[in-house]
Formats: structure tokens, sequence, C-alpha cells
């Protein structure tokens, strides 16, 4: 048989220059979206391990038994670094929003005596819990964080407990918050779960691989993981501070009792009994492959330097930081995520730009109700090495800034802004507004602009509500095809 195909060299040369407009994973000048071990040799394991099982399918355990022992391994590994009790369990995913999902769905379907569900959660958690709160109708309770350490209000989450009694099915905490970087009051909260009765989940995407060898080093405030009676599920992502090609994370559950409503199965149909421990039917067995050859490579001694080298150079960003004019830490970091604010003589949104220009990329972070809009820097071991020429690109950024000065949003528009319901606006309402925002390409698309600045500082004084729809409508037209 004749298979009609293309060069595959033109293919490969072709793959090169759709790369060329992507950001930087490797080299520690992505503060944002990549973590990078600066060890070029687990990048190239991980890379042949995800080609190797690229092909595997860990939709049933026992066609694959490769893939179960080595989901038992990573979880084996994770369960002392997190102070797991014998008998825990736990399940690897996509990424940490599934994880998220997962821990969600548990708790509601662990409690099928409750007619509407409620999960608590502090303001600054993770959007994936508004994810799960859409799928799943869990109706999320939000409480607020204090406004100078931005870590949740023990007593303002005893009082949405107590004002939702019986309908809590979950409690929710960071360790640590991704917007501000710091730890929730974990024991504190727990003891309020316990309390009411209700299963605790600990959010630890995107610091699990990071804290349990901080606390080695005594640098954790607290405890934060299964060390505390009352914490009943964690989530921790490997492909963040793991260093493992995405997307894979676990989520632990303190006893198997906890995880069993996670699990899924019909045999209500003539095919094959489906039988799930996850979201996901098929999946690729390579993130697995990739995340367990990495981890194998690194074991505990290697992640206990990693950390060390990426919270030397956090605490190196923290204290160079301070010596910018104009710049402030928005809380004290807690772990390698550092989040910056201005004094107002210059905007976060004209920084990140001015230091895309010279070649870093950090993340702005929007306003919300009355915390600022900040800079996210997500510190990588590959960073630190590189902090001084961050902070040298980040203080000319700030002169940059400064002199050309915050950008302002006309008064008329931002009370527009404000006024607009977009469940009444219609597709060529919306294709007027995109065009406001600066997000219009020419014949009528969308694309996004070489500067990003001025639609973020619309963006930033728009009603969540109206932030969500044009994004929504941008990424709609931004993936049609003619």
């Amino acid at each position: 048989m004749t298979v009609p195909h293309h060069d595959a060299d033109e293919i490969r040369a072709r793959l090169q220059a759709l790369r060329e407009g992507d950001l930087p994973t490797h080299g520690g000048r992505t503060l944002a979206y990549v973590y990078d071990s600066g060890i070029a040799e687990a990048d190239a394991l991980g890379r042949e391990a995800l080609a190797a099982y690229g092909a595997t399918n860990g939709l049933d355990p026992t066609a694959f038994p490769s893939l179960l022992t080595m989901e038992r391994d990573l979880v084996a590994f994770a369960k002392p670094l997190f102070h797991a009790p014998v008998g825990a369990v736990g399940t690897v995913t996509s990424g940490g929003t599934e994880s998220v999902l997962l821990a969600v769905q548990t708790a509601r379907d662990g409690r099928p005596e409750v007619d509407r569900p409620v999960m608590v959660v502090p303001s600054t958690v993770h959007a994936a819990f508004h994810k799960a709160e859409h799928y799943f109708g869990v109706e999320r309770v939000t409480v607020p964080v204090d406004p100078r350490t931005k870590r949740a209000d023990v007593d303002a989450t005893a009082a949405a407990l107590a004002e939702h009694a019986d309908r809590v099915v979950l409690l929710a905490a960071s360790a640590p918050s991704y917007a501000h970087g710091v730890l929730d009051p974990v024991p504190e909260l727990a003891e309020l779960a316990l309390r009411h009765g209700v299963r605790f989940h600990v959010d630890a995407c995107i610091g699990g691989w990071v804290l349990p060898w901080l606390e080695r080093d005594g640098l954790v405030r607290h405890p934060w993981d299964f060390a505390v009676e009352g914490v009943t599920s964690i989530s921790a992502d490997l492909h963040k501070y793991a260093y493992t090609p995405k997307g894979v994370s676990l989520l632990l559950h303190r006893t198997p009792e906890l995880r069993r409503p996670q699990f899924f199965a019909s045999a209500d149909w003539p095919g094959y009994t489906m039988l799930n421990a996850t979201l996901q039917s098929t999946k690729s067995g390579g993130p697995l492959a990739a995340a367990w050859a990495v981890v194998s490579y690194f074991g505990d001694e290697g992640y206990r330097e990693l950390t060390r080298t990426a919270y030397a150079g956090t605490q190196a960003l923290v204290d160079g930081i301070a010596r910018i004019e104009h710049l402030a830490l928005a809380s004290e970091p807690d772990s390698t995520l550092v989040a910056v604010t201005t004094d107002g003589a210059c905007d976060v949104f004209t920084i990140s730009d001015a230091m895309l220009a010279r070649g870093w990329f950090v993340q702005p972070q929007m306003a919300y109700a009355d915390l600022p809009a900040t800079l996210h820097l997500t510190v990588s071991a590959a960073t630190a090495a590189h902090v001084d020429e961050f902070l040298a690109a980040l203080e000319e950024s700030v002169d940059a800034a400064v002199a050309s000065g915050p950008i302002a949003v006309d008064a008329p528009l931002r009370a527009a802004a404000a006024a607009l319901d977009p469940s009444t606006l219609d597709d060529a309402a919306f294709d007027g507004l995109l065009a406001l925002a600066g997000l219009a390409g020419e014949g009528g698309g969308v694309a996004p602009p070489e500067r990003m600045a001025p639609v973020n500082a619309l963006l930033d004084v728009a009603p969540p509500a109206l932030r969500e729809a044009l994004l929504v409508a941008f990424l709609d037209r931004l993936t049609r095809t003619e």
C-alpha cells in the first residue's frame, strides 16, 4: 500500500518556524506558564519518555500495566512529602485544573443527600474552582482575604460555614495562592473543617513540589498538608516544580473512602464497561511516563537542590525589587512566586510590555475588588542565575513606564463598561467592543496587538463579567477558520 505523504524535513522546518513566535520554554526568561530546571539532560529524558509512550492509553490499566506501575511509583514518591498517612491514595491527572475539578466533584458526590451543595473558598483561590462550580453545580461562596497579607480570612470563613451550614461539602485553601504567592492559614481552616464535618482540599498545585523541601530547611511558616488533621485532599502539579513535560498533576486523598466517589463506571450500554479514575477516558501515557522518568532522574536530593536554587533566586529578586523606585511587593512571598505592585507613577501593564521588549515575559494580573493590579513572577531554578539581568531590565522598564505615564482610561468609557450587561450583547456588539479594546485585526478578524498594555488597562476597569465575555468573544474569533 502506498500512502500519500509530504516531505518530513519540510514539516520539521515548518514546525521550527511556527515555534519562533512562541515564548521561550527554557533559559529562565519566561516567568509564567513554563518551569525550567536548567538541566538539559532531564529535559531530554522527559521528551524521550513522552515520545516512547505517546501511543499508549491510560484508559485501561490492564492493557498497559507499565502505566499503572509508574502512576503508583509517583504517588508513592509524593506521599511522604505530604506527610500522608498509611492508606492514603492518589491519582495522576492531566493538570491542576483537572485535579481541582475532581476534588470538587468527589466532595459533591460524597454527599449525595445535599440538594444544593456549596464550597467555601478564599477570593484568591485558583479559578479552576470557578470552573468546577460551572461544571458541577457546586455553589461557590467566596470569602475575602486579609488586604495586607492576602491570606484567607479565618473569621470570614467561619461565618460562611455557619451561614450555609449543612449545604457545605468542601472548604478549600491555597498553598500557596497563584495570584500572590502566599500560604493560606491551613491549620486554622482545618479546625473549621473538622468542626463542621466537611472535606478540606489544599490546592498545592504550584507549591506542592517546593514546600516539602523548604519545610526541611525551616522556611515554611506552618504545616499545610496531611500533617494537619482535617486536610482531606491535596493537589500538586508535576509539570510545574517537578519540571516534567506538561501535563501531569497529582490528586491525593487521605483515605480510599474519600476518593471512591471520584471514580466513574458505566456498564449500561453494549460496548465495553467504561471505568475511569479521572475526567478523561482515553489519555496518552506520554505525560505520565515523562513525569516518572524526570522524577526518577532528580529524586529527593535533586529536588532539594533545585528548590534551594529557585528559593535563593526568589529572595534575590525580592531584595532587588525593594531597591527599585515605584515598585513594592503585594505581599511577602512564602515560596517561589512574587507579586509586585506600583505606586501609581506607572502601571504594571506598561511594565509588562517593556519587559517583553527586553526579552522577559512577566504576567500582568488585573485588579480585583480592593486588590490592586500586580505583576506575577514565577521563579524557576533556571531563572536564579539570571536575576541580576532580570532586575536590570525591570528597572529600565519601570523608568520607561514612568516616562510614558500610566495608561488612562477615559471616565465615560469606564462608566460605559460598568453599565454594560454582556448577556444583552450580540455578535455585532462584541465585534465593536473588540475593536474598541484594540483586539480587532484586519478584515474583520481578531489578532493579539503588538502592545497589550492599552488592552489590559481597558480590561482592568471592566467588571469581571464583561471582561470574561470579551475574552471569550476574542477566543471564539481567534480560533475560527475561513
